[in-house]
């Protein structure tokens, strides 16, 4: 006699567990408050990086002042002035080696970057007071330009900014502040321009040059 085969019944398959959800976060007018101040100061710090980013240097923003229509201009070929003929504010009489008529704008910036900005020792100085010592240095000279800023702040004007200046400078700026230096410096180049030989000529502009600097030095002039 035959056997009859068992068989297992078959388990139904197992249903899936839901997952549990989510506590969800209470909001509560603390919370609210904290993530709005998180959102306040991400965004604070990424404004003050991209500021920070876009500041031109001081030297660059000096060189923009100089090289703008109402300070040097473009080329000009004056028989009474004595340096020549003069382009981007470069004279041929300081420069002979220097193409005036050719020389570009790049050129004329990497002049005032080495000859007038480095040799005045202006990345030794403040933003304020470097600027202003640059434009003197452009139109009178480095060497004169760091006399007179140790006369403004009753330094030897031996013409080398060294440490006896820089205290001097500290000195003055923590007195007084740094626009009263910069005022005190204009005073003493309108002096020397006033004992000019070609002051008579030129001491209008001159002087328009400097009270245009000093606005530009107050109102214009970006400081990282």
């Amino acid at each position: 006699m035959a056997r009859r085969k068992t068989t297992t019944p078959k388990k139904a398959p197992a249903k899936p567990v839901a997952a549990k959800p989510a506590p969800t976060e209470q909001v509560t007018p603390e919370t609210e408050a904290l993530k709005a101040v998180q959102t306040d100061t991400k965004e604070a710090k990424e404004a003050e990086k991209n500021n920070d980013a876009a500041v031109p240097s001081p030297f660059e923003q000096a060189v923009e002042f100089v090289l703008s229509d109402k300070i040097e201009g473009g080329y000009v070929n004056d028989p009474r002035d004595r340096g020549g003929e003069t382009n981007f504010g470069i004279a041929q009489k300081h420069h002979p080696k220097v193409n005036i008529k050719k020389l570009t704008r790049e050129g004329a910036i990497a002049i005032y970057k080495k000859q007038y900005w480095d040799s005045a020792d202006c990345d030794e100085l403040s933003p304020l007071i470097a600027v202003a010592m640059f434009d003197c240095s452009v139109n009178q000279g480095p060497a004169v330009a760091k006399r007179l800023l140790q006369k403004a702040v009753k330094a030897t004007a031996d013409g080398a900014i060294g440490p006896k200046t820089k205290a001097a400078i500290d000195r003055f700026i923590n007195k007084y502040g740094e626009a009263e230096l910069v005022k005190e410096f204009l005073g003493w180049r309108l002096r020397r321009y006033a004992f000019t030989a070609t002051a008579s000529t030129y001491m209008r502009g001159w002087a328009n040059r400097v009270l245009e600097l000093q606005r530009f030095l107050l109102t214009d002039l970006k400081v990282a």
